[in-house]
């Protein structure tokens, strides 16, 4: 796979996602305002490769700040965490990658500015790599929940192009298919803006792992015909109770799933737990542009001129209807994160 993001000749370079699969381009990102916009545009989007973004356009940010006195620069370097932070509301792994900078940042108090702008830099590939391993790490858990034969529907992107590299719920998969496993991969197109038919088919297809495509509103039907054995999605926020915010139609597809017996499984790194929201009914859903849903890639008309449009980008799914989620520590019950990852 192409890097979905990384540092390249002092810019973010992002793979234009907006732009898959018609077409393979880059951006580079000169300054941090750049990558807030990028991530605010969806031309990277994914919750743990928004995360690796933000980390990046921090440091990207803190290379411009002129200041050669720890407390000015620690003051501006924070106002350009501020900015990032506002780019998108719903995937906590972008807040997270935001704190951790930041405490990098005080952890360096004691080091020149020139040092510590080399730091933040080698911090924020830090995060991109163990972003990849702990992918990995998920792949290999979740994998063993597959069996050779089988059909896995997933939804929305949550593959190498929603991270670092591998993949949370496309990881699973990837991983399952390394290991011999003959599988087929049903892939909801994921209505409005099709990262389902743009991205994880697209991906899927580079891998050569076999996939069909499906319109969003066809999961059940395929599910009452026994066509589709497990789910396996991603996630932007797991809270504390268990209760997951992922791309808008995951709360369907596990309705389904839970009427027809079929396991739902929720594959996610640490970096998306956040203990401290303690149930889904306080993450913040992001609501985008109407646009979204009344044009295909805003430019084909679907919808009459005016009408009334609620888009909202993510929904939740309640912990009762998850079968299990699959981190790199292994797989638990949703009751079961905080005690594993409290600390």
């Amino acid at each position: 796979m192409v890097p979905t993001v990384e540092w390249k000749d002092g810019a973010v370079r992002l793979l234009d996602q907006s732009r898959l699969p018609m077409h393979v381009e880059f951006i580079d990102c000169r300054d941090y305002r750049a990558v807030a916009q990028a991530i605010r545009d969806l031309k990277v989007r994914g919750a743990p490769a928004i995360g690796v973004t933000a980390a990046m356009g921090v440091a990207l940010g803190a290379q411009a700040v002129t200041s050669t006195q720890y407390r000015d620069f620690a003051t501006q370097v924070g106002e350009i965490c501020d900015h990032v932070a506002t780019s998108r509301p719903t995937a906590v792994n972008l807040f997270w990658a935001i704190g951790r900078m930041k405490q990098k940042l005080v952890a360096l108090s004691a080091k020149s500015v020139a040092e510590i702008k080399a730091e933040l830099i080698t911090e924020s590939q830090t995060i991109l790599e163990e972003d990849i391993a702990l992918c990995k790490a998920m792949g290999q858990h979740g994998a063993a929940l597959i069996q050779s034969g089988q059909t896995v529907l997933t939804h929305c992107n949550a593959g190498a192009l929603a991270t670092a590299g591998y993949g949370t719920a496309l990881g699973v998969i990837r991983a399952a298919w390394e290991q011999g496993k003959r599988i087929q991969v049903i892939a909801d197109e994921t209505r409005p803006v099709l990262q389902g038919a743009r991205l994880t088919a697209w991906e899927l297809m580079q891998d050569r792992i076999p996939v069909t495509l499906i319109t969003d509103n066809m999961a059940g039907a395929l599910m009452r015909q026994g066509k589709i054995h497990l789910c396996v999605v991603g996630a932007d926020r797991i809270a504390a109770n268990g209760d997951v915010a992922n791309k808008i139609g995951t709360y369907s597809v596990a309705v389904l799933a839970r009427a027809h017996n079929i396991p739902f499984y929720v594959a996610a790194p640490y970096s998306t737990i956040d203990l401290k929201t303690q149930s889904g009914a306080d993450i913040p859903i992001e609501e985008r542009n109407p646009l979204e849903v009344t044009a295909i890639h805003g430019s084909h008309p679907v919808a009459p001129p005016g009408v009334a449009v609620f888009n909202p980008a993510f929904d939740v799914t309640p912990a009762e209807l998850i079968t299990g989620i699959i981190t790199e520590r292994g797989v638990f019950k949703p009751g079961e994160l905080a005690a594993h990852f409290r600390s």
